[in-house]
């Protein structure tokens, strides 16, 4: 699914912020987040719940992606359907702690960016292009998205 989201390209600070972008929620260690500090960036938001077979499969798969291409592309882990203690034993298990991840406790996230069920991404290019992919995707897909989007 592919969104189009305006946003005029010219940096994070004075990017438009795409209506998905502007929400404000907290970081699993009570931290205050606004998604209007990823407009204007290539960004991959990671939404999933601790007990999800498949996130806790994927998280070292995103993991490694993030810290390969951090420097690039910013991750957000967007959690949701368990308790925050919970959240925060599942990215120290699985790695995910490298980079940040928000308590979505009442789902505001996942409902603005459409995800009804975890696994889901949402690949956030520069110009603020949004796609949205349900379930898993391969190193392929990420590297392809990368090359066509995070730098348009």
């Amino acid at each position: 699914m592919l969104a189009a989201c305006g946003g005029d390209g010219s940096g994070a600070r004075s990017a438009e912020v795409p209506e998905k972008l502007d929400f404000n929620a907290e970081t699993l260690d009570g931290e205050s987040y606004a998604g209007a500090e990823l407009a204007g960036e290539p960004a991959v938001l990671f939404f999933w719940a601790p007990w999800c077979s498949i996130c806790r499969h994927e998280a070292p798969f995103v993991a490694e992606l993030a810290a390969e291409h951090g420097d690039e592309v910013t991750f957000v882990g967007v959690a949701a359907r368990d308790d925050v203690d919970a959240m925060r034993e599942f990215t120290s298990r699985f790695g995910t702690d490298g980079f940040t991840n928000l308590n979505d406790e009442d789902g505001q996230v996942w409902t603005r960016f459409g995800v009804t069920a975890q696994p889901a991404f949402a690949f956030i290019s520069a110009d603020g292009d949004i796609e949205r992919v349900d379930g898993t995707f391969t190193r392929q897909e990420f590297d392809r998205w990368l090359e066509s989007r995070a730098t348009a």
